[in-house]
Order: structure tokens, then sequence, then C-alpha cells
């Protein structure tokens, strides 16, 4: 059970038009983020967010990476009641993987209230598509994601609470779309932070208990999205 277009096929409609409501809304990531709430003052490298918002050039940073990632989506799985959900975590997404790479923190207040947002819009898209079974499918998506970053946060060194907040979110969204999506996005949001981690370790610029795996969760979805379309 998985949602998507026949194999070798683009929805180049469906692309623009998600890249579109994508990059309007991924425009006002900076706006969102400078009214966060500041994390603790003993959070290690703390950068206010209202710095963060204010670099120069963001807005039309996060619309790109934003409206490219609804343009992936929307092409790929076509006029889907599932981009409801997907096309809001674009924009998301980017302003979490952005205060990540910058803080290293990923912030509950941004986190929490999706959670509420995406659980309804999936619930909204079973419902729309005739497929309320996918409702169970994207809560199995929660369980197994989460609880597998549980563990690793529990037993191992450097994951922090906010990759575990954030791998269930992933896990609702990919288990909506189907269980070969949420694999291949877990494993290649493992792979792509290993891959990374190693230039980043030998350059120096971060440490095991400082590094940003969030960006590469997030990525993880486009991927598990296009694999479950287009698998090898």
């Amino acid at each position: 059970m998985t949602v998507g277009l026949p194999w070798g096929t683009f929805d180049v409609t469906a692309a623009l038009v998600c890249a579109l409501v994508a990059a309007t809304a991924g425009w006002f990531v900076p706006r969102v983020i400078a009214i966060l709430p500041e994390p603790p003052s003993g959070s290690e490298e703390k950068i206010p967010y209202a710095e963060l918002a204010a670099r120069p050039g963001l807005a039309w940073q996060c619309a790109l990476a934003s409206g490219l990632s609804g343009a992936v989506l929307g092409g790929a799985l076509g006029w889907h009641w599932a981009l409801l959900f997907l096309v809001y975590l674009c924009p998301v997404g980017v302003a979490l993987a952005y205060i990540d790479w910058r803080t290293r923190l990923l912030p509950t207040a941004l986190i929490g209230p999706s959670y509420l947002i995406v659980g309804t819009l999936i619930v909204v898209a079973a419902l729309l598509s005739w497929e309320p079974k996918r409702i169970i499918a994207a809560a199995i998506g929660w369980l197994i994601l989460g609880g597998l970053y549980w563990l690793l946060w529990r037993f191992t060194p450097g994951m922090g609470y906010g990759d575990v907040r954030l791998s269930g979110l992933i896990g609702l969204a990919l288990g909506f779309v189907g269980m070969p999506a949420l694999m291949a996005g877990a494993y290649a949001g493992f792979v792509l932070g290993v891959v990374a981690w190693v230039p980043m370790r030998l350059l120096r610029l971060t440490t095991d208990r400082m590094y940003p795996f969030g960006p590469f969760m997030l990525l993880g979805v486009l991927v598990g999205v296009l694999w479950s379309v287009y698998p090898a």
C-alpha cells in the first residue's frame, strides 16, 4: 500500500503548484523563526532566534529550498491528498533544518504544534482519499521511527531528544505514504548523516555531542517518498 504515480511518470502541473505554495510559505520562515521562544540560556552554542532570522537573504533561500521540496513531492505523488501534510512540512522542515544546523537544537515550539497539524491533515487526507487504513499506517510509522530514535537517544551518546520528537513527526508522514517510504526514509536519514559526519569531524566542524542530525532526517523524507514511487 503506497502512494504515488505509476513508475517513470512525473506530474509537472502538481510539481509547479506545490512548488509555488511551498515557496510562498518558505518566504515567511524567517518571520516564524523570529517569534519562536528563545532556548534556555544554558544551551550549547546558543544563538538568538532573532539573530538567526535576520540573516541576509534568508527569506529567498528558504523559499527556494521549500519550493524545490514541494516540486519533488508534487511531481512524484501527483494530485494525491497526502500533499496536504507533505507540502506543509516543506517550510517547517526548512526552518527546523536551518535552526538545527546553526544551533544544534530542534525547537519544541515548532515541532509540537506540527504534530497536531500534521495529524489532523493525515486524518483529512485519509478520509478524502477513501483510505482510512492509512491513519493506522501513519500511527505505526510514528511508533516505529519514534521508538527507534528513542532507543538511540536512550542508549547512545550524541543523540538529542529533539531528534526523537522530530522522528515521530517524520514517521507519521512516511507511514501514511507506505512502509517502503518509511524504511527508505529512515535508512537514508542515517546514511546521509553518517556520510556528512565524516568530513565534518575531519574538519573539526562538529563533535559527537554537537551534531545537527535533523537536516539529514528531513532529507530522508524526500528520499523515502521518491523511493516509494521510483524504486531501484
